[in-house]
């Protein structure tokens, strides 16, 4: 069952709170600005970053005098490169991914939520823009974040895969490029996902796929007599003694990774893998450490 939207945000922000530099404790961090992300590196912004010796090629216009008179040495007063990023987001409405074994404690389809709006939380208050691909317009600051919970909760499997399973329907390309943040559990095959996403990333040069596992799916523990069937369709099947295919469910799933990682690299996107089992933090920090080393080169 879909956590709501307030259990959602409390889980995200508690997250946030554990990842490196977030401080959504905060007020002014809440408060919805313009978006300068500081790069920790010189470049044109308005806050002060470093004095360095003054040298030849930078005139005589960028000496610091107030600096420069308490020493015999002239000094360049240097400001920190600012840039705002625009991260979408989107998780997988599907019903199969919105489902939890006996062993989990959460959806797929719900960690994912949480994730991405613990990254996207703590971006946000750092000054970048955070949306929903498909949803309403990219802004700053904590009510950027409640808009995006409402998107993720909000997007139907119609406005994204409804059509025939010969075809993919491909995600909203946004108007502004961006950073892109997918989960899923892909399950559908290789070419429909490539379809899908390829027009995303034709704007959305940097991305990651988020793919989530029930741990179920991954060790496929059943025996004896079991019915199975994928939520949100009528497929089902039926086993006499399931763990006669354990072995070729084991290769059937290693080449699923295969092909997750082998359409990552055709898209320029990192993959990143998580079991619901597992706490939250070691996959919210791999995901906040590869989206800030993506973009930084331009502005997007």
């Amino acid at each position: 069952m879909t956590a709501t939207l307030a259990t959602l945000r409390a889980e995200a922000e508690s997250l946030a709170r554990q990842l490196p530099g977030a401080n959504l404790g905060a007020r002014a961090s809440s408060a919805i600005h313009a978006g300068s992300a500081g790069r920790r590196r010189a470049g044109s912004g308005e806050h002060f970053w470093q004095y360095r010796h003054h040298t030849l090629d930078d005139g005589q216009n960028r000496i610091d005098w107030r600096r420069s008179a308490k020493t015999d040495d002239l000094y360049v007063r240097e400001t920190e490169l600012e840039t705002a990023r625009t991260l979408y987001l989107w998780a997988d409405p599907h019903p199969g991914f919105d489902w939890a074994s006996g062993e989990a404690a959460i959806t797929k389809a719900d960690r994912a939520r949480v994730l991405l709006l613990a990254v996207a939380a703590k971006l946000s208050r750092d000054g970048e823009r955070v949306g929903v691909v498909g949803g309403q317009p990219p802004g700053f600051g904590g009510k950027a974040i409640e808009r995006a919970g409402e998107d993720l909760l909000r997007v139907k499997r119609k406005d994204v895969l409804s059509v025939p399973q010969s075809t993919a329907d491909p995600l909203a390309v946004p108007k502004s490029s961006g950073i892109a943040l997918i989960a899923s559990d892909f399950y559908d095959p290789k070419e429909e996902w490539q379809a899908r996403l390829k027009p995303l990333a034709s704007r959305c040069a940097h991305g990651l796929l988020l793919a989530v596992a029930d741990p179920r799916e991954v060790a496929f523990p059943y025996r004896g007599r079991v019915e199975f069937h994928r939520p949100g369709s009528d497929r089902k099947r039926l086993l006499e003694r399931a763990e006669n295919l354990r072995e070729d469910y084991a290769e059937r799933y290693e080449k699923h990774r295969r092909d997750l990682n082998d359409l990552g690299k055709r898209l320029g996107w990192q993959v990143i893998w998580h079991e619901t089992t597992e706490g939250p933090l070691r996959p919210a920090s791999e995901l906040l450490a590869a989206m800030e080393t993506m973009g930084q080169e331009r502005r997007l």
